[in-house]
């Protein structure tokens, strides 16, 4: 079955649907590629997706360890680069939330670093990763 469905609608703007859930949302170009900037860009939805990713993966273990990381954030930085115009780098500032031992932090920043959507971007994408644990 298709993961999701996109509809241009005007103007640079597209509609994306979840298929299996029909949650929807705009994707906009950006303002610095002839679009309104209004909604989330499709590289931003690409760079958004590997905070999202770390925070899922790291969810996934916590809960398996008995734990949860409720009110974990991420913070995205997107740089483009030109001819061709693509992502060059992702900045992400991660901060967990719990009660890690040293042995727990080491674990989970690998796990960071080897969510799928990191090992699936292009490698000539820096990924700049920094990962900070509050109790």
């Amino acid at each position: 079955m298709a993961t999701s469905k996109v509809v241009y609608l005007e103007k640079l703007r597209t509609k994306i649907e979840h298929l299996s859930s029909g949650q929807t949302s705009i994707t906009d170009a950006p303002m610095d590629n002839h679009g309104k900037g209004e909604a989330f860009s499709p590289t931003d939805l690409l760079a958004t997706s590997l905070a999202s990713c770390m925070l899922t993966v790291v969810g996934i273990r916590a809960r398996s360890m008995g734990f949860d990381i409720d009110g974990s954030t991420a913070t995205v930085t997107k740089t483009m680069a030109s001819e061709p115009r693509r992502v060059s780098q992702i900045d992400v500032d991660l901060t967990l939330k719990g009660s890690f031992s040293d042995g727990q932090k080491s674990l989970f920043t690998q796990i960071v670093i080897n969510c799928p959507v990191a090992k699936s971007l292009n490698q000539e994408i820096v990924q700049n990763i920094r990962v900070e644990f509050e109790a």
